[in-house]
């Protein structure tokens, strides 16, 4: 399903942990969030283009019974404004708290919203009429590329610290930093004349 929502927007969907913030593993105190270099500078490069931005995250730490939905609500709600601080806004945002074997309760179970499923990315495109196909995601496991794969998202971009250079592997497109998808996003921005 290339297209949701019947719309056309472009939207960027960025995974969280590990691309929006550093990764210590579970986070949810505000104190011990570090954002990722350039995230805001990507973030405003693609809504000065007409994106509309959304975070779409695995959230096993709540299913694991490390954190709760408030506190996760909340750290989003202050990372939100920061972003709000760097002039961009967020459309929305979509976690999945279940895992089909480590979950407590009522969390564990198989969910296609959690990743490499591809539900929370064809919410995001049904709630914000996103055409998946003309969209991107970015992120930095093998699981948040295979969601964008199976939500027919158009253009993958895995951000990998350890990367050499920029590169393209099959369909998706591997970088070193997040920078370097502003200038991908400018390259293909100037093959479209703008």
């Amino acid at each position: 399903m290339a297209t949701a929502g019947g719309g056309g927007r472009r939207g960027l969907i960025l995974d969280r942990d590990g691309v929006v913030n550093l990764d210590p593993g579970y986070l949810y105190r505000i104190e011990e969030c570090r954002f990722v270099e350039g995230i805001f500078a990507l973030a405003a490069a693609f809504a000065e283009r007409g994106f509309v931005l959304a975070i779409a995250t695995n959230q096993s730490g709540i299913g694991r019974g490390l954190y709760t939905e408030a506190d996760f609500a909340a750290l989003m709600d202050w990372m939100a404004g920061e972003f709000r601080r760097h002039g961009v806004s967020l459309a929305g945002i979509y976690h999945c708290p279940d895992h089909p074997t480590a979950g407590i309760g009522r969390y564990r179970r198989a969910n296609p919203w959690r990743k490499p499923g591809p539900g929370m990315l064809l919410q995001a495109a049904a709630d914000l009429g996103l055409d998946l196909a003309r969209s991107w995601t970015v992120g930095d496991k093998a699981s948040d590329i295979e969601a964008g794969r199976a939500a027919g998202v158009g253009t993958l971009v895995r951000y990998d610290a350890t990367a050499p250079a920029v590169e393209r592997r099959e369909d998706v497109w591997v970088v070193p930093r997040l920078a370097d998808i502003v200038v991908l996003l400018e390259r293909e921005e100037g093959m479209r004349g703008g």
